[in-house]
């Protein structure tokens, strides 16, 4: 509607115009003129309320603007600016693309008016504009053409701006998902293990309650300790949705983890081979959170009374193992597993786990670094 709008805008002016220049004698074809009567009036109106539809329907809005033009420089009615619909629509149709019918309505225009010149008793005099009228129409179609190309270079622009703005919002969408991911990781990892503690530890407060009361307290006391710890890393980890960084956790941590670990009645013997390092951050994380859910597997599921852990540094990677002499293979499935393999496999490591040395069940993975000389 906006379009049949301003097409209808442009027709009436296009009307005024004409009308008014050929009365205003502004422009004149020839000698043989004859004066503008009510025919050729309704000539030029047809012509110029053809403009109505230039964009609707072009092709048909330029043949009925070229025909009115014909016929009224057939009958040798005064002024050049008849012929300017027909070059509104020539120019349309250029713009939209559609060059050849704008060259034949060029042609259809063109070849009658200069045959009517060519059969004419006298000769154009000097000045007469309709000798231009070529001209005209192949200014029309370069216009056209120069118009189509810049709304089309427009439209390319737009384009991509929309490509790269989907880009932008696809990539923060993604980061967003792996952040959320990596909490959720963290989550399991740190609270998995406290909580399995003081399952533990309230278990066995049960079972001293009636058989060594005494013993009791110390289990509340762990129980305690274990949920303070439990906050502690909670509250690190949802630190991170308001800060750049990470919980304080590490390899240098992994001596708490272990008495933790012996609190809730494990035996972990815990060795270090190598000359110890600080690796990169990422790194420094995913063992600590690879050995904290390995060690929470145990206390959960394995039935161990021992567990060794051992931690060794190489030039070019850190290789974690915890093994444990519990029975193999009796965890349901779970989380747990798939997420150590995924924190070891995200850095280019290695992970495996199955039966142990020990008879029961091991976990190794193997996280590669690059260590400063």
């Amino acid at each position: 509607m906006s379009i049949r709008r301003t097409d209808t805008f442009v027709a009436v002016g296009a009307l005024a115009a004409i009308v008014g220049a050929t009365y205003g004698n502004i422009s004149w074809t020839g000698p043989l003129e004859r004066p503008l009567d009510p025919a050729g009036l309704a000539l030029i109106t047809v012509a110029a309320l053809s403009l109505v539809l230039r964009r609707t329907a072009p092709a048909a809005a330029g043949v009925v603007a070229a025909a009115c033009a014909v016929v009224y420089y057939a009958a040798h009615y005064p002024g050049v600016f008849a012929a300017a619909p027909a070059l509104a629509s020539v120019y349309t149709l250029a713009s939209l693309g559609r060059r050849r019918t704008a060259i034949w309505l060029s042609l259809a225009m063109s070849v009658p008016v200069y045959t009517l010149m060519a059969l004419a008793a006298d000769d154009p005099v000097a000045g007469n504009w309709m000798p231009l009228l070529t001209g005209w129409l192949m200014a029309m179609i370069v216009a056209g053409e120069v118009t189509r190309g810049r709304h089309a270079y427009l439209r390319a622009v737009e384009q991509r701006a929309e490509e790269a703005e989907r880009t932008r919002e696809e990539a923060a969408l993604r980061r967003a998902g792996e952040e959320r991911l990596w909490i959720a990781q963290e989550l399991h990892d740190s609270l998995t293990h406290s909580i399995s503690v003081v399952n533990v530890q309230a278990a066995l407060a049960l079972e001293l309650l009636d058989r060594k009361p005494e013993r009791v307290r110390e289990a509340l006391v762990a129980i305690k300790e274990s949920g303070h710890e439990a906050m502690d890393e909670l509250r690190a980890t949802l630190g991170v949705l308001r800060r750049d960084d990470r919980a304080e956790t590490g390899l240098a941590q992994l001596p708490r983890l272990v008495s933790r670990a012996e609190g809730a009645g494990l035996r972990v013997a815990y060795t270090v081979r190598g000359e110890p390092y600080a690796p990169p951050p990422e790194v420094d994380l995913a063992a600590y959170r690879i050995a904290q859910e390995a060690l929470t597997n145990v206390l959960r599921h394995a039935g161990a009374a021992a567990v060794t852990l051992t931690v060794a540094y190489d030039p070019l990677a850190i290789v974690l193992t915890v093994d444990d002499d519990g029975e193999p293979g009796t965890a349901p499935p779970g989380m747990g597993l798939i997420g150590m393999r995924e924190r070891a496999v995200a850095l280019g490591g290695a992970f495996a786990a199955g039966p142990g040395p020990r008879g029961g069940f091991s976990v190794r993975a193997e996280l590669p670094v690059r260590v400063a000389a």
